[in-house]
């Protein structure tokens, strides 16, 4: 495979750059990775899907890298990859390969529960972290489920097909939702750190220019500086604490705006733009729906 960036727009494509031959469904593949040629996919490859992509592998060695920040996969087994997201693939010690890589085009669910579904995976959307591990109960679970959709890929296609492959591929995915929210809890030094880091982050923020500069802090902003998605942040946060990533923006603003409303004689209007609020009526109004009280109600109480 040549170097650059590779458009994948279709399972056709696809089988045409691993040399594959004629895929058996036009929307829809699961593919061996043994069955694939040593070298197709190398260390330069970066390329782009239009499809959703699920790895399950086993004693494989890959990195995969989203833009400049790798996706930690080697100690990892399953993967989740949405449509238009840029990978590249790492085997440098051409590792020999074993597992699955399960694809298929949004078209394959749609009017599908599981298309709606899917956009609130956050594991999907994850540009940067780190694989599902499993247990070996769990991978031979999962492993089976694969087995059960290429059982039915492989059948004669009759109108019950798609359904059947589709209730399988729900269940695969409902299993990795459990698994991943776990991993939140069982992996708690990694996330812990993190939490440690958001609060760090968004101390420093409202301490130096960047409020005036930049104005309120976004979830965007926070999950960029962290290297890691915004749904794997609010994720993480929700397991570990119960609140998304906005939530805890938020909880800093009140605590900052309490701090200035007792310790200072600075009016509302000027706490509201030294935290970074375009307009003082939005800072009231967030405060009083965060604390049941106007900003002034709640200076009164220290005077």
């Amino acid at each position: 495979m040549k170097t650059g960036l590779v458009l994948i727009d279709s399972i056709g494509e696809l089988y045409k750059r691993l040399h594959l031959g004629k895929p058996k469904h036009p929307l829809i593949s699961l593919i061996k990775t043994q069955d694939i040629a040593r070298g197709m996919l190398d260390s330069e490859t970066k390329f782009v899907s239009e499809l959703y992509v699920i790895l399950l592998k086993k004693e494989v060695k890959y990195k995969l890298k989203y833009g400049q920040n790798y996706y930690d996969f080697d100690a990892g087994l399953m993967a989740f990859l949405a449509p238009g997201q840029v990978v590249s693939l790492e085997n440098e010690e051409d590792n020999p390969v074993e597992g699955w890589i399960l694809v298929f085009h949004p078209d394959f669910i749609n009017s599908y529960s599981l298309d709606n579904k899917i956009k609130n995976m956050g594991f999907f959307s994850y540009a940067v972290y780190e694989a599902l591990h499993l247990s070996e109960e769990e991978e031979i679970m999962l492993f089976d489920i694969m087995e059960k959709i290429e059982q039915e890929y492989l059948s004669r296609i009759d109108n019950f097909s798609q359904d059947v492959i589709i209730s399988q591929l729900e269940l695969l995915l409902n299993y990795a939702n459990r698994f991943y929210n776990r991993q939140f809890l069982t992996r708690k030094k990694v996330n812990h750190d993190l939490l440690t880091r958001l609060e760090s982050l968004l101390e420093s923020y409202f301490s130096d220019d960047r409020i005036q500069n930049l104005g309120l802090p976004t979830v965007h902003y926070l999950a960029e500086q962290l290297n890691v998605s915004t749904n794997y942040l609010s994720d993480m946060l929700r397991v570990l604490t119960g609140k998304n990533t906005q939530r805890h923006i938020h909880e800093k603003i009140i605590e900052k705006a309490k701090v200035k409303l007792s310790a200072t004689s600075a009016s509302v209007s000027e706490i509201a733009y030294s935290l970074g609020f375009e307009y003082p009526q939005s800072f009231s109004n967030l405060f009083k729906k965060n604390t049941s009280l106007t900003p002034l109600e709640f200076r009164s109480k220290f005077n």
